[in-house]
């Protein structure tokens, strides 16, 4: 006999069966609506370290946190006489290779040949007259009447001439051919080396000023003024305005129905919607991180996928939970 009791238990039973499929199936399908796919994820902003490339004493930085900046804008300046100082050696430098250069090419000039030619004929001189000493000397000897000391001095300046009279002979030669090929080449590279010094000089003044590359806005200010910096030290730190995407997990199901540049909808629980677009979709399967908001079961194996936001503005905040909507047109 069937009492009240069990008839009760059973109503319960049925009633419980009954929730119990309504719910797997309400899961099972919650990532599908009417052809559509729902994702769960959360918003990504990019985030820059914006550092000095050299080092130095910081003299200003030019933003607060929370200021916005565009591209171009100046955030910080180091002192910069070290800098300058070496610009202008540089520069020194250059000019004077490139007179030593200018100096080359141009050859000798032919006030310098006429002054070889009149050395060389002094040394001309110079030793006909030693040679006719010698010669005087050379007779007196023979006939006793110079000592051979006074022979041997003779001879002496009479060498001594010969020597200076090569010397400037070849002086002479030198000035009329000029300076060689090689030592052009050589003054040439020199210049360049020196212009290359110029140019790193020049850079690394420019450096001494960090400016923002892109739009954004400052989360934090890390360094004062008066510090010292060294090269790649973080000053601020800047989230960009763009890009922004959402990072979302793709069900192994769904994989070929999605396609990169397919168009989206983001919306957030404060219920703001945004268009965007698939943007990349990992070629490497993942368990399904605990930090995403899904229902599928946590092992499912998952593809990493990026919704490139186009209409974000500095409404999506970073790690913003959000929901995706894509409309596959074909299912595949």
């Amino acid at each position: 006999m069937i009492t009240r009791n069990r008839i009760y238990a059973l109503i319960a039973i049925l009633i419980l069966l009954a929730v119990g499929t309504y719910v797997y199936y309400a899961l099972r399908d919650d990532h599908q609506t009417d052809g559509h796919i729902i994702l769960y994820g959360n918003v990504d902003v990019r985030q820059v370290n914006l550092a000095f490339k050299i080092p130095g004493r910081l003299r200003a930085v030019n933003v607060e946190e929370g200021d916005t900046v565009k591209a171009g804008k100046l955030i910080a300046i180091l002192e910069p006489q070290d800098y300058e100082d070496d610009v202008s050696l540089s520069q020194a430098r250059v000019s004077g290779q490139a007179a030593q250069l200018a100096a080359l090419q141009t050859g000798t000039r032919p006030q310098e040949i006429d002054q070889a030619a009149a050395i060389l004929a002094e040394a001309n001189a110079s030793l006909s007259l030693a040679e006719n000493t010698l010669k005087r000397q050379q007779f007196l000897a023979d006939r006793d009447f110079v000592s051979p000391q006074g022979l041997e001095t003779a001879q002496t300046e009479r060498d001594r001439a010969a020597a200076s009279k090569e010397v400037a002979d070849k002086a002479y030669k030198l000035a009329r051919i000029g300076p060689r090929s090689e030592d052009i080449e050589r003054a040439r590279a020199a210049l360049k080396a020196e212009q290359a010094a110029l140019n790193l000089s020049e850079r690394r003044l420019k450096d001494a000023n960090l400016i923002a590359p892109s739009g954004g806005r400052i989360l934090t200010r890390v360094r004062e003024p008066g510090s010292i910096i060294g090269a790649g030290e973080t000053i601020v730190s800047v989230s960009l305005v763009s890009p922004v995407w959402v990072r979302a997990f793709l069900a192994e199901p769904d994989l070929d129905r999605v396609k990169p540049g397919m168009k989206a909808e983001v919306q957030t629980d404060s219920g703001g919607i945004y268009t965007g677009k698939v943007g990349f979709i990992s070629p490497v399967a993942e368990f399904t991180p605990k930090t995403v908001e899904t229902p599928e079961l946590r092992t499912s194996l998952v593809y990493r996928v990026r919704i490139i936001v186009e209409d974000a503005g500095s409404r999506l905040k970073q790690g913003m939970p959000v929901t995706v909507i894509l409309k596959p047109t074909v299912k595949q």
